[in-house]
């Protein structure tokens, strides 16, 4: 269910979360993790504000939102799929890993389902390295990733 937020509303929550963070020293990640958790996503139209409140260009707001693969423009999926990219999960085969899923959801990364189930994003790097390759669905960690763990988390983000 998609639910449509007016602009109004999306500026009105958006200065409410600038005004309880712009306190803290480097408050501009803590903003944009919280208006991510709150919409979904950075929509385009709170980088003014966000540059207006900290007194900042847009530029350097957007260059911010950019810079970190962490933040998304537009609104995700109802699950995130996030595979490692990072040397030691490649040296185990994620590329293989990557192909496969890309071609079992149908899109490639930064890409969501058409039925808005699943956003595939890629992550440099969650931790794993041990266990490589590395995976990660709505926040909890797979490591030692195969073709049966893979089977299984599909069933899940299709359920």
């Amino acid at each position: 269910m998609n639910i449509r937020v007016s602009a109004s509303d999306v500026a009105e929550r958006t200065l409410g979360i600038i005004r309880d963070l712009k306190h803290l020293e480097g408050p501009m990640l803590p903003i944009l993790h919280a208006i991510q958790a709150e919409f979904g996503y950075v929509p385009e139209e709170v980088k003014p504000l966000i540059a207006s409140e900290l007194n900042l260009s847009r530029a350097e707001v957007h260059g911010v939102v950019t810079f970190y693969h962490e933040f998304r423009d537009h609104p995700a999926g109802r699950h995130v799929l996030k595979l490692c990219r990072a040397e030691a999960c490649q040296a185990m085969g994620s590329d293989r890993l990557a192909d496969r899923v890309r071609q079992l959801l149908g899109i490639d990364f930064h890409q969501t389902t058409l039925d808005r189930a699943v956003t595939l994003e890629p992550v440099f790097c969650l931790g794993l390295c041990a266990c490589a390759p590395a995976a990660m669905l709505d926040g909890e960690v797979y490591g030692r990733v195969d073709e049966h763990c893979l089977s299984e988390i599909m069933a899940e983000v299709r359920q």
